[in-house]
């Protein structure tokens, strides 16, 4: 169903169908088809596809170099809260045309920060009761929200682990409304982005303080949702650096770490972004795994960086390849716990027509639902799954299976070498691996 307010935004485009490979029609899928079974689910139980507000309704295509080329027909307004009305009119109308289900957001997403804080709290107050009215007409859902304690100058030096204590004290304020916001909004989870979060030189840092700085705040901020009746999972979102030189939640492995050390590992789980995994010179596969061991695999940021690149450009998915080794890991994991697939991803500057966002996004869920299906085969057809199991098939019986009991010591492992003497190698095959994935895509 096609949600309008009062006006229509994305004129001369319909409801985007399901028409399969074949099709000719660019504002169809041709892979991503929400009522097929694969591995079980639906398409639309495995990905829950969500829209990102930032994005695609607030970013105008500005860059370092020059302004915004795209002036969206919502941003007319100098009352901030009709803005924000508007803005959400064209939200979901966009998301219901998209058939997709959820959206998420920052907090100035949503409506523009007031002047005072006093002012950005009835700001956003307003615009989710407004947001409210939008959910129930459209069954769109709100899959996380979070607080943009990142952009504003005051957070220059952090927020959580600002060395002023009035500022991580602002920073409470903020994330407090934005959970109400959420709360309010039936979100499902919420997500933490330490955009600021890290340092831009040791010489003026106390690391440590710091991070049992940030500790404390997400302590803070659990119990304090909890105490609403927050039932969702909290999410981490790992960046390695950029706006700082160096960020705290590094990568999966390091903020597993942290939630650990800090007790919070059994509220937070991963939301997994692929160019910050390429950022931390990691692959997307390799950060779903380490979450995936961790039993952290909550949710996914879909885009892609450009390999010319050194910075978070973030594309929409097309490297089907990439996507497909991701989703062997996917479903090996059992999928997502608790999040989705949210299109964290920008039509390029000099992308200007109201339909690209759409061809964007129609391509973003096709390579996901593609890599889905391939991945899939891969695991049901091929050797691939034989392959892996003999390989460590030494480990299934006699001393290699005592080992993973904890049944023999060092000792023990000092009398098997002696007694084996010298070994032949084996092969790990990997060029074999790689084929079946070109042979299946």
């Amino acid at each position: 169903m096609i949600v309008l307010g009062n006006k229509e935004y994305y004129k001369g485009i319909g409801q985007i169908q399901f028409e399969g490979k074949d099709s000719d029609n660019p504002l169809a899928f041709k892979y991503y088809n929400p009522d097929q079974i694969v591995a079980g689910k639906t398409m639309r139980e495995h990905f829950r596809f969500s829209i990102a507000y930032w994005h695609t309704f607030c970013g105008q295509g500005s860059d370092p170099f020059g302004p915004g080329t795209q002036n969206f027909a919502w941003d007319q307004s100098n009352d901030p809260i009709q803005a924000a009305k508007d803005k959400a009119d064209a939200a979901f109308e966009f998301i219901s045309k998209m058939g997709f289900d959820y959206f998420c957001f920052h907090d100035y997403d949503l409506i523009q920060e007031g002047p005072t804080f006093a002012e950005s709290e009835r700001r956003l107050a307003a615009i989710t009761e407004y947001l409210k009215e939008k959910k129930a007409t459209s069954g769109i859902k709100l899959l996380w929200g979070t607080a943009n304690c990142f952009s504003n100058p005051r957070y220059m030096n952090g927020a959580a682990t600002n060395p002023d204590f009035n500022i991580l004290a602002r920073a409470g304020g903020q994330v407090k409304l934005a959970l109400d916001a959420t709360i309010a909004l039936e979100g499902e989870n919420y997500v933490f982005w330490g955009g600021r979060e890290g340092y831009m030189t040791l010489l003026n840092t106390d690391m440590g303080r710091e991070l049992d700085h940030m500790g404390q705040f997400l302590i803070q901020a659990r119990d304090y949702a909890r105490a609403q009746g927050f039932k969702g999972t909290f999410f981490i979102e790992p960046k390695p650096m950029e706006p700082m030189k160096h960020q705290y939640d590094f990568d999966c492995a390091t903020a597993i770490g942290f939630l650990r050390e800090y007790g919070l590992e059994k509220d937070f789980k991963m939301n997994i972004e692929v160019n910050h995994a390429t950022l931390a010179q990691h692959t997307f596969q390799h950060e779903i795994e380490v979450a995936a061991k961790a039993g952290m695999l909550g949710s996914l940021d879909a885009n892609r960086g450009d390999y010319q690149n050194g910075w978070d450009t973030d594309q929409f998915p097309n490297n089907i390849q990439e996507v497909t080794e991701a989703m062997l890991v996917f479903l090996k994991a059992g999928g997502l716990q608790g999040g989705g697939v949210n299109f964290d991803a920008k039509i390029r500057r000099n992308s200007t027509d109201m339909e690209d966002v759409f061809l964007a996004h129609i391509g973003g869920a096709d390579t996901f639902a593609r890599a889905l299906l391939t991945a899939d085969k891969i695991i049901t057809s091929s050797p691939y799954d034989k392959l892996r199991t003999q390989r460590y098939s030494s480990f299934d019986s006699g001393n290699g299976k005592a080992f993973e009991a904890g049944k023999l010591d060092l000792q023990a492992l000092y009398k098997i070498a002696q007694e084996n003497g010298e070994l032949s190698l084996q092969s790990g095959k990997q060029e074999l691996f790689e084929n079946i994935i070109n042979q299946y895509i």
